[in-house]
């Protein structure tokens, strides 16, 4: 049988998205329920266990008021827990795992543990309900609208219908365009259709960017080489046309040039965290993986509290090209994911038995899993790193035009009436299904238009993040943490609105004086809506 719940708003999927969408939803007075399929809350910046990709001003301004408490928070929770140096302790800007890729590289059970202490009042209030592990596997439409969702439990197969007056799909991958049928996207759009200077000629939408597998690792003495994984021999001749080499090895295609650059990778270096810069305007960060996506710097914490550095394992060689898991049976999904967590198992293998080091020789077998990490017993993260969504067909379609620097120049991006928040990002496209190298095109400090979120014909489904009405290049610079959560936190918000005051969400972006009367709601609660002078990069 069945069990049937009710709220004012349903959120299908708790990534960073999701999480914002709720307390959005919350502190417009409404009840919530969301649902999450993996063990934790967080999505990219946990399960994923990717450390937030983020724009260079983002100490001052350019994130949502909730997003800064997010990152605060984690800060704040090492302060309180972890046994920090003096001199790491008073570091206003801690970066824990002082990486290269971020300001705030964190452990991701400390990002788990402060999002779930931002919505335990909402839960002891009785306003928030969140059901785990469960995902969409159905849905009952009238029309234009969603009147309720079914939820599958992952491990004991319960159902649990939810309807309600508002439902936000904050899933990865879109799940529910298909089961509400609405009109959505995938893949390459033509440039005929965006007239987008990186589109090709043809629409290919089986054509998206590779998932990964993340891990963490650390490095200390002893022999910890495991087995030799499945399909090792396999992915260890690997080698796609455009790479320069074998895919697992330290040469790769530099993503902004396309030339082949050789990147080197020392465990645990005695540097100073307090002096790593990390700002992708000077510096990508990745002439060293070690440090690059480093999430634990030892020499942060007092002497003997970590045997080694932390070091999160997002590199070019464990993007899983071979397949989509969009759009295909639930066999074929499962075969390429099993395929990149394979891949992932193989470039740690790699790591301990082949990879060269500086002093000659060959392997690192002082390497080690760190599952305990990410929170898993195979070691890898507890969920795949999903780059690319089902994208709905929007009111407002972003396009590249929209925030390429070659088309603004050295300004701003265009400019949208019904802007609901602000984000920055090079267009980052990993290389995808279809053979194709990077893209990664510099962007303009763009907007996030209200219309972008509003599919054309639905009028109770908001997306709330990777699933908005990008295209698979602009994809590229929305897709990333903090957009993710103003995305969600304004989906929260609208609904929440709508709610409140008898409207749709059509009906404020198509007005001037509700859509005012919205942002005015939103710069209320700390969302900005609009660039002061920067430059992009």
């Amino acid at each position: 049988m069945t069990k049937e719940l009710q709220a004012d708003i349903l959120i299908v999927g708790g990534g960073l998205g999701g999480v914002a969408a709720a307390l959005g939803a919350l502190r417009a007075g409404r009840t919530v329920i969301m649902s999450e399929e993996f063990d934790w809350l967080g999505g990219q910046l946990t399960s994923q266990a990717v450390p937030p990709d983020e724009h260079s001003w983002v100490e001052q301004f350019g994130v949502t008021r909730s997003y800064r408490q997010l990152r605060n928070g984690i800060r704040q929770y090492y302060r309180d827990h972890y046994p920090l140096t003096a001199a790491s302790r008073a570091w206003g800007d801690l970066n824990p795992g002082a990486g290269w890729v971020s300001r705030l590289c964190a452990e991701p059970r400390v990002g788990v543990a402060v999002i779930e202490a931002m919505l335990a009042p909402w839960r002891g209030g009785g306003k928030l309900t969140v059901l785990q592990p469960y995902r969409p596997v159905a849905a009952d439409v009238a029309g234009d609208l969603v009147r309720s969702v079914t939820l599958q439990h992952r491990d004991s197969g319960e159902r649990i219908e939810i309807a309600a007056p508002y439902v936000i799909d904050a899933t990865e991958l879109g799940d529910l365009l298909p089961l509400t049928g609405t009109e959505y996207v995938t893949g390459f759009e033509a440039q005929s259709d965006t007239g987008e200077p990186s589109a090709p000629a043809e629409a290919q939408p089986d054509n998206v960017q590779a998932v990964s597998f993340c891990f963490a690792i650390d490095h200390v003495d002893g022999n910890h080489v495991i087995d030799k994984p499945d399909n090792y021999d396999f992915w260890r001749r690997y080698q796609p046309d455009f790479w320069g080499g074998p895919l697992l090895g330290f040469k790769a295609p530099h993503p902004r040039t396309l030339e082949i650059v050789e990147r080197s990778f020392t465990p645990n270096p005695d540097d100073d965290p307090l002096l790593v810069d990390a700002d992708q305007r000077r510096n990508p960060g990745d002439g060293n993986l070690w440090t690059f996506r480093r999430i634990a710097a030892r020499r942060n914490f007092v002497p003997g509290a970590y045997q080694s550095d932390i070091c999160l394992v997002n590199w070019p060689m464990i993007d899983y090209m071979e397949g989509s898991i969009i759009d295909v049976s639930e066999e074929e999904k499962a075969r390429h994911l099993k395929g990149a967590a394979e891949l992932s198992h193989a470039v740690f293998y790699w790591l301990q038995t082949e990879a060269p080091r500086v002093d000659g020789g060959v392997g690192f077998p002082g390497l080690r899993l760190r599952g305990d990490v990410t929170g898993t017993d195979h070691g890898l993260a507890m969920a795949p790193y999903i780059r690319e969504s089902r994208r709905i067909l929007p009111v407002t379609r972003i396009v590249e035009q929209d925030v390429s620097m070659t088309i603004h120049g050295n300004a701003l991006s265009k400019s949208y009436r019904d802007s609901v928040g602000i984000g920055m990002y090079r267009i980052d496209l990993h290389p995808s299904t279809g053979g194709d190298n990077y893209v990664d095109v510099e962007s303009a400090p763009f907007e996030i238009p209200l219309g972008a979120l509003l599919p054309r014909r639905m009028r109770n489904l908001l997306p709330a993040g990777k699933n908005i009405g990008t295209t698979h290049i602009t994809n590229g610079c929305y897709r990333l943490h903090p957009v993710e959560w103003n995305i969600g936190e304004v989906a929260g918000m609208l609904a929440g609105h709508c709610l409140n005051n008898g409207l749709t969400p059509h009906q404020v972006q198509e007005n001037d004086a509700r859509l005012t009367d919205f942002q005015a709601r939103l710069y209320g609660e700390g969302i900005e809506i609009r660039w002061p002078d920067v430059r992009g990069y």
